[in-house]
């Protein structure tokens, strides 16, 4: 079996992927839990090996770990993690040194683990030109050309971060639940927070994905991920599909290529 990880500034996902007989590529167990950058090896290891033994997968079981970073300051407890309870290598994505996906933006060093995952992800599932769309502590977009290569991308504030930075600087307004408010014209506080923060991301999404199709030709397909992607998908006719397991179906493609990127 393979452990593909993806570490987000807000949220850790774990993935457990089936690797060989017919099953092989088949995403069996997965899990998230809150980012803690002051985290030990010995502390991801407690939290991966409670997560196993209620999934009721063995520790021996995982022969690979893989991972999607953003995060370096947990580089060092997720190779210790693998090296010492898994017995293994840590496998970091690099979008500059992995070669399943040409990427033909100006630093492709800059680019994102979690971006470039996504994006193989994404293509291997749903084909090109592609747009993902992920809904994190940033939201950014992520086009894909018709031949497969990774143009660039538009990063905009997470929702949580925006609505968050709202809250604490306007001592009148209040925290209200992430739901879209039966109108755009909001009667009271709530529902006006709702109108904004709901519709105006949907409007963000929207405008930016027409901006992006247009640049990259064709018909592409828009798919969301990322915890609040079902969100603003559900109130969005540009979206084709949500799918939250995308950066981990990407580990998986990158994993099983030809000449995968080993250990930094």
């Amino acid at each position: 079996m393979l452990l593909a990880v993806e570490i987000g500034n807000t949220n850790l996902k774990f993935g457990i992927f089936e690797t060989e007989g017919a099953a092989a590529g088949t995403l069996v167990h997965s899990w998230r839990t809150v980012t803690n950058r002051q985290q030990t090896a010995d502390e991801l290891a407690a939290l991966v090996d409670g997560m196993l033994r209620i999934d009721g997968v063995p520790r021996s079981g995982i022969r690979r770990v893989v991972v999607a970073s953003v995060v370096p300051p947990l580089y060092r407890a997720i190779a210790g993690m693998a090296q010492r309870y898994f017995g293994c290598r840590a496998e970091f994505l690099s979008a500059a040194r992995q070669s399943l996906m040409p990427v033909k933006t100006k630093r492709p060093e800059e680019l994102g683990a979690d971006l470039i995952a996504g994006a193989i992800g994404g293509a291997r599932k749903y084909g090109t030109p592609l747009i993902v769309v992920g809904y994190g502590t940033a939201t950014t977009f992520a086009a894909v050309n018709a031949a497969g290569e990774y143009v660039g991308t538009s990063i905009a504030p997470g929702i949580e971060v925006s609505v968050d930075a709202l809250i604490e600087r306007a001592a009148k307004l209040m925290d209200v639940p992430l739901v879209a408010p039966s109108a755009a014209i909001g009667t009271d506080t709530r529902e006006s927070l709702q109108s904004g923060i709901i519709l105006g991301f949907v409007g963000q999404a929207e405008y930016l994905i027409g901006l992006i199709a247009r640049e990259l030709g064709g018909q592409p397909t828009v798919v969301a991920t990322g915890g609040l992607a079902e969100l603003v998908a559900t109130n969005s006719k540009r979206i084709d599909h949500v799918d939250e397991r995308l950066v981990l179906d990407g580990l998986y493609a990158w994993a099983q290529s030809d000449v995968p990127a080993r250990a930094l």
